[in-house]
């Protein structure tokens, strides 16, 4: 229901935070964080506001000039971010990430572990060996190659916020044809618990964010002969009768990755406008 594809459509949403930044508290001043999936949607909006609050931000996705342009984007709003184009599966790029967030800030305090993928949507029977793999390495070993390179360089600056974007779907929702979609988000929940327990005494907090129908570029309501029917599809599956903005779901996950959240870890936090819980 979100994540992060290739765009064919895309309704327009300001990335850039409408609040008047002179008058902001700035709830990730000093930190350095890790932004992945932050070429467009919730990642790239997330980036943004990251950076918006304070924090140097170290942003990854596949396209370059994408992530380019957000970094610029970043700096002429006076802040501090650093892309790095690469595939969330490889093993090199999350060692690369944190070397930078060491090289260039000095350490990491805080890692938002958002690219994923739906995959490929049809029975299971019908599935490949490869497209299930695809989609678990893309959100779930990805998940635990950016934990593992992740939590040591936390630990030395005494403690940190993970945060990974999971779904509903596979959570409190069953979905049809998306067996590998809903293993790999459910999995990402397993993971989160285990480390919260894992990490707690030693500072860091581990929680997952749920979101909802978001209008991203890889939301179904965008994709290539969407019609206005399915747009209205979506919509009414949530209590809220409409879709997020990216930058609401952002909202949440610098909830998580500031000390506003002190005392929160080992959660899966729902930010689905009420699909959980919708019957209407």
């Amino acid at each position: 229901m979100s994540g992060n594809g290739e765009p064919p459509c895309y309704r327009n949403h300001t990335m850039e935070p409408t609040q008047d930044q002179e008058h902001i508290v700035k709830m990730l001043e000093g930190k350095a964080a890790i932004v992945t999936g932050a070429s467009s949607g919730i990642g790239r909006a997330t980036a943004a506001l990251f950076a918006m609050h304070g924090a140097q931000v170290i942003v990854s996705a596949r396209r370059q000039a994408e992530l380019d342009t957000l970094v610029n984007d970043i700096e002429m709003a006076g802040g501090n971010a650093i892309a790095i184009a690469g595939d969330i599966r490889s093993e090199s790029l999350a060692k690369e990430l944190v070397d930078a967030a060491l090289t260039h800030f000095g350490g990491l305090d805080i890692a938002f572990n958002n690219a994923g993928i739906v995959g490929e949507t049809k029975p299971l029977t019908e599935m490949s060996l490869a497209e299930w793999l695809d989609t678990l390495n893309t959100n779930l070993t990805s998940a635990f190659l950016g934990a593992k390179y992740q939590v040591p360089a936390m630990v030395a600056r005494g403690g940190g916020s993970l945060t990974f974007t999971s779904s509903f779907v596979g959570h409190t929702v069953g979905m049809p044809d998306m067996a590998a979609y809903a293993a790999s988000k459910a999995g990402q929940i397993g993971l989160v618990k285990a480390l919260a327990t894992e990490l707690g005494t030693k500072g860091i907090r581990v929680n997952a964010i749920l979101p909802g129908g978001t209008d991203t570029p890889a939301s179904v309501t965008n994709a290539p002969g969407a019609t206005p029917e399915v747009l209205a599809f979506v919509e009414g599956l949530h209590a809220l009768k409409r879709m997020a903005s990216p930058e609401e779901i952002a909202r949440s996950a610098l909830h998580l990755a500031s000390d506003a959240s002190s005392f929160i870890t080992g959660t899966a936090l729902l930010v689905d406008g009420g699909v959980s819980v919708n019957r209407t």
